[in-house]
């Protein structure tokens, strides 16, 4: 089976920490070059510094605020000139929690902007490329809440289904140039994300984080929440020729949880 990323270029968005930056390392691992992007400098540092850098391979970030949809149409322009990138991973953070009628509008538009505006901009640019260099890849970091709503997320279950519309769409359009489109839907994965999540349930029921993460817990038939890598794992492998046969799927990477639709 052939795995093998050696000379192919990765964006990885969201990948300055958790499930983008666990991406990066397995892209990496498997011989892409690798460009990481997030808001924080810091963190993007250290984040390639983590990634494996063999011959050929020469990481490197880009700072970019994917609530400013202007920041991202720079860079994607930017991106564009330099050369072909061959694989995309679109990751942004999740909204924040809460039910959908106590949802201002405003939390739908900044959402919409965040995921599916900004997931547009980046394939409108790179596209091009992928199509130039006979080999693209467009990975989506979404949610299980693509296959089943997720409780007390409101905003965030409305976007993900969109941004799930926009990949099948895109998918069908460009599967005959051989450029695959896919989403990754992870179940409850060890980020700061999930612990978040923890914390606005302990919130709202007025219990404790930990009472809400052992009840989360035993709903996963694992038993166990996964590990960033583990998610990561099967973006690279969508990601790899391996994979060239796959497109216009949601892949539900969470122990077992999700019912079958």
């Amino acid at each position: 089976m052939n795995i093998s990323l050696q000379g192919k270029t990765a964006l990885v968005c969201g990948s300055s920490q958790g499930i983008g930056l666990a991406t990066a390392i397995e892209l990496a691992a498997l011989g892409a070059t690798c460009i990481l992007t997030a808001r924080n400098e810091a963190r993007l540092k250290a984040a390639v510094a983590q990634l494996a850098a063999d011959t050929g391979q020469a990481h490197r970030y880009i700072v970019s605020d994917f609530s400013d949809p202007g920041e991202v149409t720079d860079l994607a322009a930017d991106l564009a000139l330099e050369g072909p990138v061959h694989i995309l991973v679109n990751n942004t953070g999740g909204p924040a929690a809460g039910p959908i009628l106590e949802a201002p509008t405003s939390a739908f538009a900044d959402a919409f902007s965040q995921h599916v505006l900004c997931n547009q901009i980046l394939a409108q640019a790179l596209v091009p490329g992928m199509i130039s260099a006979g080999y693209g890849r467009i990975i989506n970091i979404v949610s299980t809440s693509v296959k089943a709503p997720l409780k007390n997320l409101g905003v965030s279950n409305t976007t993900r289904w969109a941004v799930a519309a926009w990949a099948k769409t895109l998918a069908n359009e460009l599967a005959q140039h051989g450029i695959t489109v896919n989403n990754v839907l992870p179940g409850s994965t060890l980020t700061d994300r999930l612990e978040k999540l923890f914390n606005a349930a302990a919130a709202a029921r007025n219990v404790s984080p930990d009472t809400v993460a052992e009840e989360w817990r035993n709903e996963i038939p694992m038993k166990r929440f996964g590990e960033a890598h583990e998610i990561a794992a099967m973006a690279a492998f969508l990601a790899s020729p391996a994979a060239s046969y796959v497109t216009g799927t949601s892949i539900a990477v969470d122990g077992g949880k999700t019912p079958v639709s």
